[in-house]
C-alpha cells in the first residue's frame, strides 16, 4: 500500500514533527536526528496547538522542502469533547500546510480505525471504527485527503510498548513495572484475549524509511504476531526476582475487538525488504535488558 517518490532515499532539508514530545514522537524524533536528520520536536508547552495564533505559529516555522510529521494527539478519544478538540488540532495543521504547502506530510494514526475481523487485518480492510478513538483518526485521515493535495503517508499502529512509555496502559508497559516494583499484576478476566503489539522502535523506524523514501500510502505498523496478555504477564514476570503473582479478575463488559486481532505485515514488509518488526518476546526482553543496565 506504500510507493516511494525517491529512489534511493534521500534525506530531507528538515523534517518538523508536531508531538515530539510525546511518547511515539520523540521516538521518531530521536531516530532521524540519530540517522543525522535535521528534525526538530514542536509540542507543548513552547508550542500549543490551541493557541489561537498556532496556525500562523506552525505555518512560519513550514518550508517548501519540509516533511512535517503529525503525531500529536489528546488520547485516548473517550469523549464528544475529546473528539472536537483532536479534530480542532488537524484543523490548525491543514490550515497551516494550506498557508505554507510541505513537501510530504505523515500522520501517525491507529489501528483503531479498522473494523474488527477474525481474518488477519491489511491496509486493504475496511476502515469502520466502532469506538470514537478510531472515529476521530479517521476523521483526521479524512481531512488530510481533502486538505493536502500533496505526497501523504498514514501511519497505522497498533498497541505500542516502550522503555520510556508514559502512559502505564493495560499491557506490557504497565506489567514490567508492577514486576518491578514488587506488585502483583492483575488481569481483566483471565488475560486470555490475543493482541498485536509492536515496539515503539520499530515504528520510528518505519517512519524513518517514509520519510527518506518520501513514500505515499498507508502502512500499518504491527509485528504480525499476536499474544494474550497473560502470556505478556507470564513472560514479564519470568525476568525478575522473587516472581510476581499474576492474578484474575472478573471481567467487565465485553472483550475489546472479541478478544482476538490480527495483523498481516506483509505490506510494510515488502515496501521496505531489509526491514522487520521485532516480536514481543524479542522487545520486551530489549527492554528489561535495559532496564537492568540503567539500575546498575
Amino acid at each position: 500500500m506504500l510507493s516511494h517518490l525517491n529512489t534511493p532515499a534521500v534525506l530531507p532539508q528538515k523534517v518538523v514533527v508536531l508531538g515530539g514530545g510525546g511518547f511515539i514522537g520523540g521516538a521518531i524524533l530521536r531516530r532521524l536526528r540519530s540517522d543525522g536528520i535535521n528534525a526538530i520536536g514542536l509540542g507543548r508547552p513552547l508550542f500549543d496547538l490551541f493557541a489561537p495564533s498556532a496556525p500562523e505559529l506552525l505555518a512560519d516555522t513550514l518550508h517548501p522542502q519540509d516533511t512535517l510529521i503529525f503525531a500529536s494527539a489528546k488520547a485516548p478519544c473517550k469523549n464528544l469533547q475529546m473528539l472536537n478538540e483532536n479534530i480542532r488540532m488537524a484543523e490548525v495543521v491543514c490550515a497551516a500546510i494550506r498557508q505554507k504547502p510541505v513537501a510530504h506530510l505523515i500522520y501517525i494514526s491507529s489501528d483503531a480505525v479498522y473494523k474488527d475481523s477474525p481474518d488477519p487485518l491489511t491496509e486493504a480492510s475496511c476502515a469502520e471504527p466502532g469506538a470514537l478513538h478510531g472515529v476521530m483518526h479517521l476523521a483526521r485521515e479524512v481531512a488530510f485527503r481533502q486538505e493536502y493535495a500533496g505526497p501523504l503517508a498514514i501511519v497505522r499502529p497498533t498497541l505500542v510498548y516502550g522503555f520510556d512509555d508514559p502512559h502505564n496502559g493495560y499491557g506490557p508497559n504497565r506489567f514490567r513495572r508492577l514486576a518491578a516494583a514488587g506488585k502483583d499484576i492483575v488481569l481483566f478476566g483471565e488475560g486470555e484475549e490475543r493482541r498485536d503489539h509492536v515496539d515503539v522502535d520499530d515504528v520510528a523506524e518505519l517512519v524513518r524509511l517514509i520519510v527518506t523514501r518520501r513514500s505515499v500510502g498507508i502502512a500499518n505498523a504491527v509485528s504480525g504476531e499476536v499474544a494474550s496478555f497473560r502470556e505478556l504477564a507470564e513472560f514479564v514476570v519470568s525476568a525478575f526476582s522473587p516472581a510476581v503473582q499474576i492474578i484474575s479478575s472478573p471481567r467487565i463488559g465485553p472483550m475489546p475487538h472479541g478478544g482476538y486481532r490480527p495483523f498481516d505485515n506483509s505490506s510494510v514488509i515488502k515496501a521496505f525488504p531489509g526491514f522487520r518488526f521485532k516480536g514481543w518476546r524479542e522487545g520486551l526482553a530489549a527492554i528489561h535488558a535495559r532496564q537492568l543496565q540503567e539500575l546498575r
